[in-house]
């Protein structure tokens, strides 16, 4: 009686032991698409701008303005001033207020902004990392006009989570600064 016992349990592990290896699944990605919205031009007093349509424009005044996109619960801040002789304290502010972020950040990559035709001259910055801040810029023509930018989210910052918010975004910001016109 034991030997049919044991003979059935070798039996049964033998039988089950023929199944196909099981593998671990490959990593993967959460896939969320967002909807691509149509550029209109925003015109503000000192310059104009493509802006995607499915922004909503909040707290606008005469030197700045908001983009909020409330489905990745993120804004992206604009802001104007005029340059009077302090175009060196304006990029130095605009340079620390970026590199404020390297404590959380994993890296800062600058991406220079050159449009010779237009007059539009300065630095893109994109953070990786758990940061406050995914994006910021600014472009100025060096005489008259300085233009920053900058990008946040509603919740505290988990890279991993935001990053396809964030890149949508970041896109997003990009096509600002390639529109970006100066009015005389």
């Amino acid at each position: 009686m034991k030997l049919n016992i044991g003979l059935l349990i070798f039996m049964v592990c033998f039988i089950s032991a023929c199944e196909d290896d099981v593998l671990p699944k490959p990593k993967a990605m959460l896939r969320l698409e967002y909807p691509s919205g149509k550029e209109e031009v925003l015109q503000t007093q000192h310059f104009s701008i493509k802006r995607n349509e499915k922004a909503r424009l909040k707290s606008e005044s005469h030197t700045s303005f908001v983009l909020d996109y409330p489905l990745m619960k993120g804004s992206i801040f604009v802001n104007y001033k005029e340059v009077n002789g302090n175009l060196d304290k304006l990029l130095t502010d605009a340079q620390k207020l970026s590199y404020e972020h390297v404590l959380k950040a994993e890296g800062i990559y600058e991406d220079p902004v050159v449009n010779e035709p237009h007059k539009v001259y300065g630095m893109y910055y994109e953070i990786k990392g758990d940061a406050a801040s995914q994006s910021q810029f600014y472009v100025t023509d060096s005489i008259k006009h300085f233009v920053t930018g900058s990008l946040y989210f509603y919740a505290k910052p988990n890279y991993d989570s935001i990053l396809p918010a964030a890149v949508y975004l970041q896109n997003d910001m990009r096509n600002i600064i390639e529109s970006l016109r100066w009015k005389e």
